[in-house]
Order: C-alpha cells, then sequence, then structure tokens
C-alpha cells in the first residue's frame, strides 16, 4: 500500500492558501492548514492548527502536527504573507515589524523544522510563494516592504536548493502576477489586470496548478515559476 503523501500549507483559511489545500486534496494527499483563525475542517484528510506563523511555537506545532498525525511531511508551502502598497516614506513602524514578522519570520521558523524533517526522512519539498514585483517593480504600485521581504524569499529559494539538493530536499517558488482574490476591490480589477499582457488578473487555480507542477517536477530546484500572465516578460 503507498503511503499517502503530506502536505503542510500555511496562510490557509482563504484565497491562494485555501485553493492549494483543496488542491494538495485533489491528488490525495492529506493536509495540516494553519492560518490565524483558521477554524476546525470537516475534512478527515485536513488538520488545521490556528495561530501566527511567526510565531516559533506556532511553527514547531505545525510540523509537528503533520508528523504526529500523518507520520510524515513531504511538501511546505509558504503561502502566508501580508502586502502593504504605500509610498516608501510613508511605511510606519508597525508596517515594517507587521511584514516582517510575517513574510520573513513566518517563513524562517516553519521552513527550519519542515527541511529538519524532511532530511530525517531523505526527501522533500518546499515551495515559496513571492511576487512578480519583487524583480520587476511597477511605479503604479509601491511594493518596498513586499520586495524587502519576498525578495528575501527570493534569495533563500536558491540559497537552500543548493544546499540541501545533495540531500533529497528540493526548493522552488512561485511568483505570481496580481491574483483576483477578494482582497482586490471589483473597482481596481481593470487596473490591476492591465498589468498582465494577457490582459487578466490571475485565478487562484492559475497558481495552484503552478504549485502542483512544482510539486511533479522532481528535477526541478530553485527554479522560479512566475504565474503572471506574462508580467515577467515585459510591456
Amino acid at each position: 500500500m503507498e503511503t499517502r503523501k503530506v502536505a503542510v500549507v500555511t496562510g490557509a483559511s482563504q484565497g491562494i492558501g485555501a485553493g492549494l489545500v483543496s488542491a494538495f486534496r485533489g491528488i490525495g494527499y492529506s493536509v495540516v492548514a494553519n492560518s490565524r483563525s483558521i477554524g476546525e475542517s470537516d475534512d478527515s484528510g485536513v488538520v488545521t492548527v490556528a495561530g501566527d506563523i511567526s510565531d516559533p511555537a506556532v511553527a514547531e506545532v505545525v510540523i509537528a502536527t503533520a508528523v504526529e498525525t500523518f507520520g510524515r511531511l513531504d511538501t511546505l508551502v509558504n503561502n502566508a504573507g501580508i502586502f502593504i502598497s504605500k509610498p516608501f516614506t510613508e511605511y510606519t513602524r508597525e508596517d515594517y515589524d507587521h511584514v516582517l514578522q510575517v513574510n520573513l519570520g513566518g517563513f524562517f521558523h516553519v521552513t527550519q523544522q519542515a527541511i529538519a524533517q524532511m532530511v530525517e526522512q531523505g526527501t522533500g519539498h518546499v515551495v515559496n510563494v513571492t511576487t512578480t514585483l519583487v524583480e520587476y517593480a511597477n511605479s503604479s504600485l509601491p511594493s518596498a516592504l513586499a520586495s524587502l521581504t519576498k525578495g528575501g524569499l527570493s534569495s533563500v529559494t536558491k540559497s537552500l536548493a543548493v544546499e540541501y539538493a545533495g540531500r533529497g530536499v528540493r526548493v522552488n517558488a512561485v511568483s505570481p502576477g496580481v491574483i483576483g482574490t477578494p482582497m482586490h476591490p471589483e473597482e481596481t480589477r481593470a487596473t490591476l489586470a492591465a498589468l498582465h499582457p494577457v490582459g487578466r488578473l490571475g485565478t487562484i487555480d492559475d497558481v495552484t496548478r503552478g504549485v502542483l507542477y512544482l510539486e511533479h517536477a522532481p528535477f526541478v530546484t530553485g527554479e522560479f515559476l512566475h504565474v503572471d500572465g506574462g508580467q515577467s516578460a515585459g510591456n
């Protein structure tokens, strides 16, 4: 009997995160889903862990839950993140602290725990969700804190991919454009869609398909998959 694989998804209560939970369940994985306010799931293949992933204690519980409940951990998707768009000089200290805690702290603690488990198993996969704005900034959408933090995730993706390639652990990133989720009011969507050469916003399914492609590509590590409607190619 084949062992069922196990994924951990952070930021899993809505939007892309909730879509990732469904996508991994759709390919037969068990899932540990985390977000600050996530409720219990009625799916026996999904265990939820409520709490702020930037808290090291929560990160430890999330990974321990995967191992204790399902016996292993195959994939971690670092999806939790926040985006605050302001002119650089208008960011507050609270903005800075909050974005760094979630976007970097939320990655660091849970990924340390996850990779330790994956190395012990001899196999595993980490996927970081970043943003195309890291590489292709846009003056109409100021994003310095996203670049500072998600840019760090982009850099560490290659660093960890090389560090752990010989120990069975792959590390990749998905770099979305603007995705049509409830965080974008309807009146802003036409303007945001115009950022993409294909002329539309991305969908949650677009992103989950990208993550699942990387999941099923065992010779791919250290890669950035742009799911951005051509935004990274130019205008």
